[in-house]
């Protein structure tokens, strides 16, 4: 090695599973409805609970550079999914597991190799890549056709309405969506109450005529203005409450008025000019020829102050002309211009954060005031009322609107989530966040690869698949891609599935070619790795696991559906009136087996999964997987850039949200 060199490590097969095994091992501590809560503490005495996977592998001080790029991949996608940061790791583990045991197998060592060591990465790499390949171009129709049927189409109207009618509803399958995801990221305490509480926030930010994916945006990006933490209470107190709050409190006092419209404007800069704005250089000079001068131009200080009093006066009288009887304002004002306001019996908020007034003005249709002697009517908003609300300890400004023709359907409504610590309100906040981020990915357009529309043309009602077109009440929008709002019970439902098309897909390929590389190689690899999320959740007690595997496949042999039955007989799908006549529903009734009544009982307490995040956290996996294996090589520069970054976990939770 020359000197001066930053010194190399190779990377072999067996320390690229050995790393990720120790992650899996840290997140199986907290994963599946038994996992518990993990315990972090710091030198400090500061400690950490918590059962999110996300907020535990950014709390671990890692070491190995290839662990940090795991965890930023695992980072990268929870931060566009909100969920699926254990299963990732599990899944890319299992995956290692079994790669490295058929690279080991394979007898490929001859005089292109220098070792076996280097043989085995060879073909560990193609394995990644041929599984990525082939679930870039195939896993979205196995899912299509081997998954999908089993599943439910959520409809936005019907989760967005009030509940009329007896009987389940999609309104229940999203409230056990959420369940789900809250069970999983904070426990079964607060689950139910928290599921709810996010779909009444939902409901209240509906706009009219939008699809959901806009409206979940809409919320996913002005959650920092929407919600306001709270330490110090239980989360039972979380609550929603009308109109908007605004962090700050009022400059001046509130006058009590009993005016029924109150009027704002919104200011973006200050009101009173500024002797000096930055970069910019006053000149003082004395003696008898300065002043002259100065007098001649008319620029002393004394003058330039009287001016922009007699000038802040004028603005004062252009606004009470307005009826103008709040300024909301983004920067500190001056003393002259509160001195103003309190005699013109107007409220002053300043330092308003950038957030919170983007959002005011949405909600308002105000536009802000750049110029404060341009204020024209159009820079007003009409409000209900403005007022001072406590919470917890602080006072903050709350404001209403009113209601305007654009948004029939919305109600502008605010979060309060309550912790009894900060930390704990914190983990509250970033669950919330992550719900969000998971419902808007399950609404989101899924395309199909290039390839889906010709091929299943060509092969959909041939031997793998030929038993769907049998199934009854199986819609022929679920044979053309994936479509947005699908969901699967939990429990392994997703994985037994997926696991059961993989196979009937290997069983298609060319049995002449058995190599470890193969078609049929890469379908058993990808289906056995699968397995583990279910294994890790019936690890209590294995033989739950088998039951549910044969029950699975009892469905699947049956061409059951009960999930689907349940509810697309009294609701519309997504994209509008059910896809079947009354008369073919009737009939559907009578075609219940013993395997129908029991999978529908085996399902009916199961919470539900998204199949969109199921379906992006396979690629992200497959993806990592692929990334982390073309890596042989590290050169250790001790940086202290990622060591401080990983030193503060408040730090890391800011980073991952972002």
């Amino acid at each position: 090695m020359v000197a001066g060199m930053p010194p190399v490590e190779r990377l072999h097969l067996d320390h690229v599973v050995q790393t990720v095994c120790v992650l899996e091992s840290v997140v199986l501590r907290s994963f599946g409805p038994e996992g518990g809560q993990v315990l972090f503490t710091r030198d400090t005495g500061q400690a950490m609970l918590s059962r999110s996977g996300a907020r535990i592998l950014t709390a671990l001080r890692l070491e190995h550079p290839l662990a940090r790029m795991v965890v930023e991949c695992v980072l990268k996608h929870s931060t566009v999914t909100g969920d699926g940061s254990k299963t990732f790791i599990l899944l890319l583990a299992s995956l290692l597991r079994m790669i490295h045991k058929m690279a080991c197998k394979e007898p490929n060592v001859s005089h292109t190799y220098t070792s076996r060591q280097t043989a085995e990465a060879s073909t560990a790499r193609h394995l990644a890549d041929n599984i990525l390949a082939f679930a870039l171009e195939e896993l979205d129709d196995l899912i299509a056709m081997g998954v999908m049927p089993y599943g439910c189409c959520l409809s936005w109207e019907d989760f967005t309405a009030k509940k009329h009618l007896p009987g389940p509803s999609n309104n229940d399958c999203v409230q056990k969506l959420l369940t789900s995801f809250f069970h999983s990221r904070l426990g079964r305490s607060h689950c139910d109450f928290i599921s709810k509480l996010t779909c009444e926030l939902l409901t209240h930010w509906k706009f009219k005529r939008d699809q959901p994916s806009l409206s979940l945006e809409f919320v996913n990006d002005n959650l920092d203005a929407l919600h306001t933490p709270v330490s110090g209470f239980p989360i039972s107190c979380s609550r929603l409450i009308e109109g908007q709050v605004i962090h700050r409190d009022f400059a001046t006092p509130c006058p009590q008025t009993e005016q029924k419209t109150v009027k704002a404007a919104v200011f973006s800069g200050y009101l009173q000019p500024k002797l000096l704005n930055a970069g910019q250089v006053l000149q003082l000079g004395c003696g008898e020829q300065w002043m002259e001068e100065n007098s001649k131009n008319n620029s002393s200080i004394v003058q330039f102050s009287a001016w922009t009093e007699r000038s802040l006066e004028c603005v004062f009288a252009n606004l009470q002309s307005l009826g103008v009887s709040v300024i909301l304002s983004a920067v500190k004002q001056s003393a002259a211009v509160l001195s103003l306001a309190a005699q013109a019996e107007m409220c002053v908020v300043e330092c308003v954060s950038e957030n919170e007034l983007s959002l005011f003005t949405q909600l308002s249709g105000a536009t802000p005031v750049s110029d404060c002697w341009m204020v024209e009517p159009e820079h007003v908003a009409m409000l209900t009322f403005c007022r001072p609300i406590l919470l917890g300890a602080h006072r903050y400004v709350h404001v209403a609107f009113n209601d305007s023709e654009e948004r029939v359907t919305v109600k502008p409504c605010s979060l309060v989530i309550c912790g009894l610590g900060e930390g704990q309100t914190d983990q509250y906040t970033c669950a919330f966040r992550d719900a969000i981020r998971m419902l808007l990915s399950t609404w989101e357009p899924m395309g199909m690869t290039a390839t889906t529309a010709s091929k299943r043309t060509l092969q959909s009602t041939k031997s793998t698949y030929s038993h769907v077109d049998q199934i009854p009440n199986v819609p022929p929008f679920q044979q053309c891609g994936l479509q947005p709002g699908y969901v699967i019970p939990a429990g392994g439902t997703f994985e037994f599935l997926l696991h059961h098309a993989l196979l009937q897909n290997g069983t298609s390929c060319s049995a002449s070619d058995d190599t470890v590389t193969s078609g049929l190689a890469v379908s058993q690899l990808l289906a056995n790795a699968l397995l583990i999320v279910p294994r890790q959740i019936y690890s209590h007690s294995p033989r739950h696991f088998l039951q549910a595997q044969a029950r699975f496949q009892t469905i699947i042999q049956n061409h059951s559906h009960p999930f689907s039955l349940v509810y697309k007989q009294e609701h519309r799908s997504i994209f509008g009136e059910s896809a079947f006549p009354l008369e073919e529903d009737k009939l559907t009734k009578h075609r219940f087996t013993e395997a129908d009544v029991s999978a529908k009982l085996f399902m009916s307490d199961s919470g539900l999964e998204s199949v969109s995040c199921k379906y992006q956290l396979l690629l992200a996996v497959l993806q990592c997987l692929s990334s982390i294996l073309h890596v042989d090589t590290v050169l250790h520069t001790h940086t202290q850039s990622r060591r401080l970054a990983n030193t503060s976990w408040e730090d890391t939770d800011d980073e991952t949200e972002d």
